[in-house]
């Protein structure tokens, strides 16, 4: 699995790889296999990048098309 949200979100923003890294504390060759799918991103993970993009995890995982995040409790 690709994920190509990841890294269009990334784009969008116009951040690199590594400003990404440096935020989840992790290497920029770890960050680049999380978007390219050669490494599962934990959901950890994944809950820094929905709040980093306000966003979703189902939209990060291309679940939903809608970018909005749930309401929070």
């Amino acid at each position: 699995m690709r994920y190509q949200r990841i890294r269009d979100l990334r784009e969008d923003h116009d951040l690199y790889q590594k400003d990404l890294a440096d935020y989840l504390h992790c290497s920029q060759v770890a960050y680049s296999y999380y978007e390219l799918g050669k490494r599962d991103i934990p959901t950890s993970i994944l809950i820094q990048l929905a709040n980093f993009y306000h966003t979703s995890i189902d939209y990060l995982l291309n679940q939903t098309d809608e970018k909005q995040p749930y309401p929070q409790k």
